[in-house]
């Protein structure tokens, strides 16, 4: 049973010491520059993703219908 204590252990020590090292490595540059969007910039994101989801699930909804008309899935 301590065997398992240990890899827990290790485990969450290994995860705490990645968290740390996000903002020094090679993220840090980015991380530095990125700032959090304006109200138009956040509609504007929002709104092209909400387009691409209503697209995409148009698109699935036709080729659904499309199966049930041509080919008679049950």
């Amino acid at each position: 049973m301590v065997d398992m204590d240990d890899r827990i252990e290790d485990i969450e020590d290994s995860i705490t010491e990645r968290v740390r090292r996000i903002g020094r490595g090679k993220y840090s540059r980015i991380l530095k520059m990125a700032k959090k969007p304006t109200r138009d910039e956040f509609g504007k994101s929002s709104l092209i993703t909400g387009i691409g989801i209503i697209i995409i699930g148009g698109l699935g909804f036709i080729i659904y219908l499309l199966m049930n008309v041509l080919f008679k899935v049950p």
